[in-house]
């Protein structure tokens, strides 16, 4: 394959896509594709930038020929190297990797099995090679130097694919085990490769790209060539993979799409031709996993952890564990098939096997397209995994598995699910994510770090070994390593985390301890919590120990920094507010005479604090230093001028060397000019120069100033000597290092600060790759920066100063990954042997500074020993809350406690003080209540003073009103949260629970607790009652026009005579004579009208009788509804018939029910239930309020027997009689009501509640139970409290009957003692009547309540009964529900079927009407035809000797050819439209007929025929062929329709099996829902004496084969045995009445026939007697005038009155003009003879002209020539045309005969 051919092939597969896309392509697709077009193009400019493709491009030939087996590219020259700066003396091996802590376990296919011992992944920039008997590593470096794409393993394990990133990246092969670059593919993406796989066989390789072109390309790869490229999506593209089974399909799949690709050979060449897959009804979802099935299925995973089943573009089926659980919980990552089993693996951690022939053989059965279905195994590999990738090798029996895990580690597994399996191993665990921090021991070769993971590692890089971690709740966010003056064993770490706290770690060789003293297995080292604080809010950024160890700093995100004292346990010192988040804290070095700590912050800010003093904070109500002098430096960008002034002096350079050359030139010319004789030349010469030197060069203007609104975020810094740093930033301002300095006069604000740096430094390629992280070797030779992009860069300091004067040569390595690799810390180690990189892409490499062969073999860290004691030391306790309060938080918490409990304190004794004045003021208002009423002051006197209590009372209720606004929110806010309590428990409730107590008996009756009717199961009813009145409203509405058209049909019909009514009714004026004609000929027709119209009526009347009477007439073949009905409900419930159970029970169409049926149903029996139950409590509630009457008339009978005790004495009082008292639980709506007392007395409670809590929390462990008794108890008596409070019963309160005067006493006298005898007489009886009131009051209503209690109990019953068959009914709904669809979807099929049958028949019957009409078209045409021949018979008259020539004309058959109406073709010549033109609209074919007519010539009989008589026979020929052309095309649709009639006759015999089998099959499955419906269990309670299945006197074990009848349908079927024996009696004896009732009504039928003859010849003889002949006597009867006549005849005589009188009126007229008429004729008679004389006078001077006319013409007599010579051309022009009109005539008679020729047309030569 040549180049060209190479290079075309991309564009044929790009450019057909858009041809070669099937229906499955979506538009978004076609216009995906169609941009894509382009893309080749561009990619193919762009690929000649590389220098491999000019090479390939100039050595054209080379490309020819195959590129050897055994060719290899020099690893050396392909891999990446450092750069070093040129002539700098640096050597290239300045740092080298000997190890990789790190990996990148969040990247896709991140993991690969060279061989069973062999583990690949991508770290970086590097590949690693991983041992798994040594687990020794080996890197091999990328040739881009800008990260790896992707990385793929040949089938056969002999070669592995590194796809790299960069610009234009290539893709390198390398062969295994020799690691030698085997081929090296270019161009086949613009950025960067997302993936890569090999085919089945490994002959072919795919690739696709990243953002931003995303190009799938098919390559050769041996050959180095690509066979196929297109654009793949326009979104990631996560993964391309070729089809096992068949290598030209190949599928992609990536962010919400799936997409498949199949290799097509069109004319054009090959090309790759993408089908988008289509989500339907399912959701859309990124799809990570995917498998390619054998039989061209694809089966993919989901975000959602189904599976889903692919064919032809579009989901066939939707895979899910049973009960719809998902298959895998989150998305499914990886999808294998291997030795006949699916295999799947998710982000949950589970590995799932799965059967494949149940998945390759899925279908659905319903809509929703799920398929249920369980794994064969499963394996949870851990807690907290995520299993992104699974590799393995593919040998028969082979069942170890390797699995990437997300959260970090890599897992071995054992997939053979045996008794032997093997538990998931842990090979590997690494930080999850990108680390935040790493950190070196300044004592020995030891690491830290942490990440997001929420872990802390501990490493010894040296052995290059893991040695400890210890995990949190919280991600990791900074980290330092305690000096030598805080630990001398060098053991703390101090840890920053995301919420704010820092940890205090010790490190220590656990073999040191006594408790681990003599076991074997001791972890190399240990980490334990030492104290842990919480001093910010935030993720806490840096930490740093000031340079003596005796303070510590931390800087966070919530702008503070706080400040530590170091020691045993870390004490605060407080912290200080900066301006913006802090990013890097830096103390000053131990050389300077003072320690400063410098902050560095996000937003721009530099600040300098000193060493804060420790003081007594204990005391102190917040940490916060306020009085901590602080310098500020804030930065203002000066990029923009630095760029300025470095292009001012380039261009001041340039202007300098240019006035150089211009010198020279104008040394040089002068000295030519020297050489010049001529003056003149000279002159000119020297004109020419000074024309140049004037000549300026245009300069572009220099670029504008510009400052970044918002300040670029100051990455790094560090002190280069006292108050001066320098700063890296990041964003506009990268590329410098600025060198700073404290401002010596600061600004009043740190916001008005603006400081610009004194110098800086220019950064090589740093512009948009800013320095993150700066650290020095010890010696300060050499300055560690880590990159933006990943890269190490290593500056060569030969001073050591820090003032980087010499920072000029440098050595550059890029590591980490340039897209997300960050490098995040670069530290040497303590002896500058090691540096130490940590990355955001969860890379750690360690390199070993200069060469490798330095290191010593056994070189190993030295774990700290544990300190003495650290054994009984009690373990730290850690903050693990959340929400803890932070140091400040907590500090500010407590002062405000102490402040509220002194104020607290303060409204004790305040409380006390004010108590004690009340209780005073209160016993001075008892003292002067109790004096004389003259002496007593009046209440308002006890006022001091008023204004005092005005200003009190007015500043209560303004605190009132001030404490109600302030409390509105929360007021709101409950009573929302009351309402939306209400709402949800209360509102839907009917009644509640009210238990009524009978008054002299323990007995009590209660309503039942019922919520509101639900319209769940009525919604169904509510509906058809809605569709019902609905369809009666339509019925209106469709009623209403029809009334309208009726009535405007029935437009009244007024007669002449009315009119003539109306008419005279109108008129006002006097009758004439004839107006009383008219009248009288009117009133005369009216009585004939009436007259006729009874006898109409009449005979109308008996007509209508007659017809009554033959209508009630039975027929022939009548029966009586009432034996029909009853034959009908024989034939239904008499015989023998399946019972419900039997296997061949056929459901009625009325007994069929559904779900809908079913909950209407329930609903029906709900709305029962609750219309009982709502009925029973509304009695109950009338009994309670009955009840509540009858206590407050027994409470004013009480007081008014209280009264009657008064007046009589005690001897004969009578016991009062106990009120009954209302129970809390009779009105229970009282509990809801409240009043101020209540709510005052609840809180008093609820405060006792929470201090007696408070009080019991120590003693909890030894109340047991009886805790619970006692709260039981407390809540028991509030209830109590609280309903006597608030169930009180309004009572009537009778005022108390006043004590009687005492006088002294005296002897009553005998009057007096009557008096007194009587009134006591009548108050015992009064108290006995109101005893005996009470008492019948109380009786009435207990027996009131026994009767309602019993009626209550039956009503338990009922309900439970209700209760047990809602059960039953909400059961079979469930179960129908269940049928329901496949139910639906059968009754679809067969109301389909039935459809289709109906329709089919209207079809075949309008088939048949229409063959009817054909029929009878046929038969007209015919009749036609034959009319025809018939006309043309009679026309040629008897004797025509021309006759037979005639009819052969009639009837020869020539062939025509109609005219063609052509629309819309353009593409005919000019040429062909004219001969169109010319042709007539019918022309004889000139193809001789087959027939007899071939004989037949008409010019051999048309010379002596009958031109009228010729042209007669061709007209109706043509006629004749017209009729004969329909008759055949109608005979032709005659047949269609026949053969239409037959193909649908079997289609309908079709149409009725099929419908046939659905019944059938629809039959089938209700009865199976029948035998399902009579599989459940109902419930129904019986007694003992209910149980008649009694054998040998005992109830029988097995009650199963026993039907359950109730009394009253077993009494019935009882009775029905006796009622059917009396009603066959009595059928029998109505049968013989019957036949009786036949013989006799034969018998007067006959003998009435004849009386109706006999009358019928006498009537008829008595109108011939009469008439002489038989008439209608109807007709005779209603024979009157004739209406129309008679109208006629009074219209007739109305119009001659009117003429009449319009004629004497014109005779007036006439005589008027008549004597008008004489008077103008006399007139005119003068004129005429006034006239006759001037004629006179005209005629005499006409003469005379005349005569003198004749004397002066003479001369000019005779005829012109003109006229004689226009007369002879008019003559000849009309000869011509005559001649013109015979030859065309000739010519049109010609062509009327076949094979008549076409005359030239006629020249004239006028």
């Amino acid at each position: 394959m040549d180049q060209d051919e190479e290079s075309e092939k991309p564009d044929d597969a790009e450019g057909d896509d858009d041809l070669d896309e099937d229906e499955f392509q979506t538009e978004a697709e076609e216009s995906e594709e169609i941009s894509s077009e382009t893309a080749p193009e561009q990619s193919e400019y762009s690929y000649s930038e590389d220098p491999f493709l000019e090479e390939m491009e100039e050595s054209g030939e080379r490309q020819m020929k195959k590129i050897s087996e055994n060719f290899f590219y020099d690893y050396n020259e392909v891999a990446s190297v450092p750069f070093v700066t040129q002539d700098s003396g640096i050597p290239s091996n300045l740092l080298t990797l000997i190890h990789s802590f790190g990996y990148d376990s969040t990247r896709r296919a991140n993991l690969q099995l060279l061989d069973s011992e062999t583990l690949i992944f991508i770290a970086g920039n590097q590949l690693v090679f991983v041992d798994l008997r040594t687990y020794e590593q080996s890197y091999l470096r990328s040739s881009s130097g800008r990260g790896i794409g992707a990385l793929a393993v040949h089938p056969d394990k002999t070669y592995f694919v590194l796809a790299e990133k960069g610009f234009y990246p290539n893709v390198i092969i390398y062969d295994y085990p020799n690691l030698r670059p085997y081929r090296i593919l270019r161009g086949g993406t613009d950025e960067t490769y997302a993936y890569a796989s090999f085919n089945f066989t490994g002959s072919l390789l795919a690739t696709v790209g990243g953002y931003p072109d995303y190009t799938i390309t098919i390559w050769n790869w041996k050959e180095e060539q690509p066979i196929l490229r297109t654009k793949a999506f326009s979104q990631d593209v996560f993964k391309v993979t070729f089809n096992p089974e068949n290598e030209e399909q190949l599928t992609t799949a990536g962010s919400g799409h799936i997409k498949f690709w199949l290799m097509a050979l069109t004319f054009t060449g090959l090309k790759l031709q993408g089908f988008l897959g289509r989500f339907g009804k399912t959701a859309a979802t990124d799809i990570e996993g995917y498998i390619e099935l054998p039989d061209g299925k694809v089966l993919t995973g989901s975000e959602w952890g189904n599976l889903l089943l692919w064919e032809g573009g579009l989901i066939k089926v939707e895979l899910c564990r049973h009960a719809r659980k998902t298959c895998h919980i989150g998305p499914v990552n990886q999808i294998m098939l291997d030795e006949g089993e699916v295999i799947t693996a998710g982000e949950d951690g589970c590995i799932r096997i799965w059967d494949f022939e149940t998945i390759d053989t899925a279908d659905a059965i319903d809509e929703s397209e799920m398929i249920e279905m369980e794994p064969i195994n499963e394996m949870q590999v851990g807690k907290n995994v995520k299993l992104y990738s699974m590799v393995k090798i593919f040998k028969p029996g082979n069942s170890i598995w390797y699995a990437q895990d997300a959260n970090g580690a890599i897992w071995k597994l054992d997939l053979s699910f045996s008794n032997i399996t093997q538990d998931p191993k842990r090979l590997f665990s690494f930080h999850t994510g990108p680390i935040t921090a790493l950190v070196v021991s300044p004592f020995t070769y030891l690491m830290a770090t942490t990440s997001h993971d929420c872990s802390v590692r501990i490493f010894d890089f040296a052995s290059k070994i893991f040695l400890a971690q210890m995990d949190f709740k919280e991600g990791g966010t900074a980290l330092v390593w305690a000096p030598r003056a805080v630990s001398y064993r060098g053991g703390v770490i101090v840890a920053g985390f995301e919420n704010g706290v820092i940890r205090l770690l010790e490190l220590f060789d656990p073999s040191g301890l006594i408790i681990f003293a003599g076991r074997r297995k001791v972890k190399a080292a240990q980490l334990r919590l030492k104290q842990a604080l919480k001093p910010h809010t935030e993720a806490v950024t840096t930490i740093a120990y000031e340079q003596n160890g005796e303070v510590l700093a931390t800087g966070s995100k919530d702008k503070t920094v706080f400040f530590f004292v170091v020691g045993k346990q870390y004490e605060p010192i407080g912290y200080i507010n900066v301006p913006g988040p802090v990013t890097q804290l830096v103390w000053t070095p131990k050389s300077y005479e003072k320690s400063f700590l410098l902050i560095l912050c996000e937003n721009g800010y530099v600040l300098q604090v000193p060493v804060p003093e420790a003081k007594e904070t204990e005391t102190l109500p917040t940490f916060e230093i306020s009085d901590l002098p602080m310098k500020c430096f804030h930065f203002m960008s000066i990029k923009s001028r630095i760029l300025r002034d470095i292009e001012i002096e380039c261009r001041r350079k340039r202007k300098e060397e240019k006035e150089k050359e211009k010198e020279e030139r104008r040394k040089l010319r002068l000295q030519m000019m020297k050489d010049l004789e001529e003056s003149e030349g000279e002159e000119e010469e020297e004109e020419n120069l000074e024309e140049e030197e004037e000549e300026e060069e245009e300069e572009e203007p220099l670029p504008e100033i510009f400052i970044p609104e918002k300040p670029c975020p100051i990455l790094c810094g560090f002190y280069s000597s006292p108050k001066k740093f320098w700063i890296s930033l990041g964003g506009y301002d990268a590329g410098f290092l600025y060198h700073c300095k404290f401002p010596a006069k600061p600004a009043k604000t740190m916001e008005e600060e603006q400081n610009e740096p004194f110098a800086f430094h220019f950064i090589e390629n740093a512009d948009d790759n800013p320095i993150r992280v700066i650290s020095f070797s010890l010696t300060k030779m050499m300055m560690f920066c880590g990159m933006q992009n990943g890269q190490i860069r290593v500056y060569i300091l030969k001073d050591k100063s820090l003032q980087l004067t010499d920072m000029q040569n440098y050595w550059s390595y890029n590591v980490h990954d340039n897209n997300y690799g960050q490098i995040q810390a670069l530290c040497p180690s303590y002896d500058d042997r090691f540096v130490l990189s940590c990355g955001a892409d969860g890379n750690i490499f360690v390199f070993n500074v200069l060469s490798e062969e330095e290191l010593e073999e056994d070189l190993k860290a030295t774990v700290p020993p544990p300190r003495i004691g650290i054994e009984t030391e009690k373990r730290a306790e850690d903050i693990e809350d959340p929400d803890a309060f932070s140091i400040e938080a907590a500090r500010r918490k407590r002062e405000y406690d102490q402040i509220m409990k002194e104020v607290e304190e303060i409204k004790a004794q305040k409380r006390e003080k004010l108590k004690y004045l009340r209780d005073e003021f209160e016993k001075l208002l008892v003292k002067n209540s109790e004096l004389p009423e003259h002496m007593q002051l009046h209440r308002t006197e006890f006022d001091v003073d008023t204004q005092v209590r005005e200003e009190t009372e007015r500043k209560t209720v303004k605190k009132i009103k001030q404490v109600e606004k302030e409390l509105a929110w929360e007021k709101e806010k409950h009573r929302i949260a009351l309402w939306k309590l209400q709402q949800r428990f209360r509102d839907s409730l009917e009644f509640d629970t009210v238990i009524v107590h009978a008054i002299q008996t323990e007995h009590k009756i209660s309503t039942y607790r019922l919520l509101k009717l639900s319209g769940k199961y009525t919604k169904a009813k509510r509906l058809s009652q809605t569709e019902r009145r609905a369809s009666k409203f339509d019925w209106k509405e469709k009623e209403v026009p029809l009334k309208k058209d009726n009535q405007k049909d029935a437009v009244p019909v007024t007669t002449v005579t009315d009119e003539i009514f109306m008419e005279k009714e109108k008129k006002g004026r006097p009758r004439t004579l004839s107006d009383l004609m008219v009248g009288n000929q009117i009133e005369k027709m009216k009585k004939i009208m009436i007259k006729a119209e009874k006898a109409q009526n009449k005979i109308l009347q008996r007509r209508k009788e007659w017809e009554e009477l033959y209508k009630s007439k039975p027929e022939d073949d009548y029966e009586d509804p009432k034996d029909v009905l009853a034959i009908k409900e024989a034939q239904n419930n008499m015989g023998d018939f399946n019972l419900k159970t039997a296997p061949d029970y056929k459901i009625p169409e009325h007994m069929r029910i559904n779900a809908a049926k079913k909950e209407e149903e329930i609903g029906i029996l709900e709305t029962m239930a609750h219309e009982k139950k709502f009925n029973m409590n509304k009695c109950i509630i009338s009994l309670r309020d009955q009840k509540i009457a009858v206590i407050e008339e027994i409470q004013c009978l009480v007081q008014e027997l209280k009264t009657i005790h008064a007046i009589l004495p005690e001897d004969k009082h009578l016991p009062i009689p106990e009120v009954p008292q209302l129970q809390p639980e009779e009105v229970p709506e009282k509990k809801y009501q409240y009043d101020e007392e209540i709510l005052l007395e609840f809180k008093l409670e609820q405060e006792k509640k929470i201090v007696e809590e408070e009080k019991k929390e120590p003693e909890e462990g030894f109340l047991g139970f009886g805790t619970g008794k006692i709260k039981t108890s407390l809540k028991e008596g509030e209830l109590i409290k609280q309903d006597s409070k608030i169930g009180k019963i309004p009572m009537v309160v009778l005022p108390e009957v006043p004590k009687p005067v005492e006088f002294p006493k005296t002897e009553p006298t005998e009057l007096e003692i009557e008096i007194i005898k009587r009134e006591e007489i009548r108050n015992v009886y009064m108290q006995q009547h109101v005893i005996d009131r009470i008492r019948e009051l109380i009786v009435t209503f207990d027996a009131e309540f026994r009767l309602l209690r019993h009626q209550k109990l039956k009503l338990d019953i009922q309900m439970k009964l209700a209760d047990l068959h809602h059960v039953t009914l909400f059961q079979e709904m469930l179960l129908l529900k269940n049928f329901e669809k496949q139910e639906n979807i059968l009754q679809e099929r067969v109301n389909s079927l039935d459809r289709e049958q109906q329709d089919m028949k209207w079809r075949i019957n309008e088939n048949l009407t229409e063959v009817e009409e054909r029929k009878n078209e046929i038969n007209r045409l015919q009749e036609q035809e034959k009319a025809l021949y018939a006309n043309f018979q009679a026309s040629l008259g008897e004797n025509n000797k021309f006759a037979n020539f005639l009819m052969k004309v009639l009837k020869k058959n020539i062939k025509r050819v109609k005219k063609k109406e052509v629309e819309g073709e353009e593409e005919e010549d000019e040429s062909s439209k004219e001969d169109s033109d010319e042709e007539s609209s019918f022309e004889s074919s000139e193809e001789e007929s087959e027939s007899e007519d071939e004989a037949f010539d008409e010019s051999m009989g048309i010379a002596n025929c009958d031109p009228a008589l010729y042209e007669m026979a061709l007209q109706l020929r043509e006629k004749r062929l017209d009729i004969e052309e329909t008759l055949s095309e109608e005979k032709k649709q005659l047949e269609n329709l026949k053969k239409e009639y037959d193909a649908m006759g079997k289609k309908v015999k079709v149409v009725a099996a099929n419908l046939e089998t659905a019944e059938e099959a629809l039959e089938a499955y209700q009865r199976e829902k029948q035998q399902r419906l009579n599989e459940l269990l109902v419930v129904i309670p019986l007694k003992l004496h209910q149980i008649e299945c009694v054998e040998f006197g005992e109830i029988p074990q097995d009650l199963s084969n026993a039907l359950v009848f109730s009394n009253s349908s077993l009494q019935r079927l009882q009775e029905r045995i006796i009622q059917l024996q009396e009603e066959n009696v009595e059928q029998q004896e109505l049968n013989r009445k019957c036949r009786e009732r036949r013989k006799k009504l034969v018998f007067e039928k006959r003998e009435m026939a004849k009386k109706i003859k006999k009358m019928k010849e006498m009537v008829t003889q008595l109108m011939i007697n009469k008439f002489g002949k038989e008439i209608d006597l109807e007709a005779l009867q209603t024979l009157s005038i004739n209406k129309k006549l008679e109208e006629l005849r009074i219209k007739k005589l109305k119009k001659e009155l009117s003429n009449a009188k319009e004629i004497r009126s014109w005779e007036d007229k006439i005589s008027r003009v008549r004597w008008d008429l004489m008077m103008k004729t006399k007139e005119h008679t003068k004129k005429l003879q006034q006239m006759n004389e001037l004629c006179i006078e005209k005629q005499q001077l006409e003469g005379r002209l005349n005569t003198l006319q004749a004397q002066q013409g003479n001369a000019f007599q005779g005829p012109r020539k003109a006229d004689i010579l226009a007369r002879e051309k008019i003559t000849e022009l009309i000869q011509i045309q005559a001649e013109k009109i015979l030859a065309l005539k000739e010519e049109i008679a010609i062509l009327r005969r076949k094979g008549g020729l076409i005359l030239p047309p006629i020249n004239s030569t006028h």
